[in-house]
């Protein structure tokens, strides 16, 4: 019980610093490139982990021991991931990217059905994703009107539905096979060097501007790369325990809009309460607490396979 209770803890501290991320990479954005920006943002992170991983010479031989899933995470979870995230959301609304994006529980539930045994769609579970998908969709539609017009938007939406896909399939993938692996040693490997090939990519496909960005661009570069160095490798540690399913861990996701539009209500002053943007955030708390509620045992949803 002490164990399921610093796990959920840990998912919604996690959550909540993704939260603050959408903010910041609009900012950012206004004065670099996306690539250039991400790919900057995930090689400082993984810089930043090093000092924590231990022994530099026993994660350098545990990472070449390990090299097939280390390397299909880095592939699938940084680079195949933000480089059509942050291509997607430069196509589309900014409402209609975080529906999108909200929906990644529901693809992470299904690759996990597909690539695992163990995996199942219950009643419960459904029901939870779609109210929480519902909850994301009023939350968007109460900060700003979804609209889905133009080809390139529609383009935007794909990009966005691909890269949930890839992240999805390296969520299962460290939850499954990178047991053993030191993952603040993984993610520190998977930022780094997928950091610096979005970095590499960027410097052909993205023209940059030569001007020296503000004090407001190092502040939330800093921040984001902070928040990616902490965050993965809490969720990384997380997907390995034993007890823990890949999809219920992703339900937790759900949270990040309410945490998103909570911050936005705080921080700018343009931003306030609408009776929209509240009942997404009821709805949303209200599936989390009725899927979580009494679940005991080895597994998040054990009551639920009987």
């Amino acid at each position: 019980m002490k164990k399921r209770s610093n796990t959920i803890f840990l998912a919604i501290l996690t959550c909540l610093v993704w939260s603050t991320a959408y903010a910041c990479i609009k900012i950012g954005l206004r004065y670099d490139t996306p690539l250039h920006f991400a790919g900057t943002r995930f090689f400082i992170a993984g810089l930043l982990i090093i000092p924590f991983t231990g022994s530099i010479r026993k994660n350098i031989r545990m990472i070449r021991d390990n090299a097939k899933i280390v390397f299909y995470v880095t592939l699938l979870q940084i680079i195949i991931n933000y480089i059509l995230f942050y291509l997607g959301m430069n196509l589309v609304p900014g409402a209609l990217g975080a529906v999108v994006v909200g929906s990644q529980p529901l693809v992470t539930a299904v690759m996990a059905s597909i690539m695992t045994d163990n995996e199942t769609f219950t009643r419960k579970k459904l029901l939870t994703i779609i109210s929480g998908i519902t909850g994301v969709i009023l939350i968007s539609a109460g900060r700003q009107a979804l609209r889905l017009g133009e080809a390139s938007e529609l383009l935007g939406v794909i990009l966005i539905l691909c890269a949930s896909t890839a992240t999805a399939t390296g969520n299962v993938l460290v939850s499954t096979r990178s047991k053993g692996i030191n993952p603040v040693a993984l993610n520190s490997f998977s930022l780094m060097v997928g950091g610096l090939f979005i970095y590499l990519v960027s410097l052909p496909l993205e023209k940059q501007s030569g001007i020296t960005p503000p004090i407001d661009y190092w502040l939330v570069l800093m921040w984001l790369s902070l928040a990616s160095a902490f965050a993965f490798s809490i969720w990384y540690r997380l997907l390995q325990r034993p007890e823990v399913k890949v999809s219920e861990l992703n339900l937790w996701k759900f949270i990040i809009p309410v945490f998103g539009a909570i911050i936005s209500w705080i921080v700018i002053p343009e931003e306030s309460p609408d009776l929209l943007t509240i009942a997404g955030i009821i709805i949303i708390s209200t599936s989390l607490i009725f899927f979580f509620r009494g679940i005991r045992g080895k597994t998040l949803d054990r009551e639920l396979n009987k």
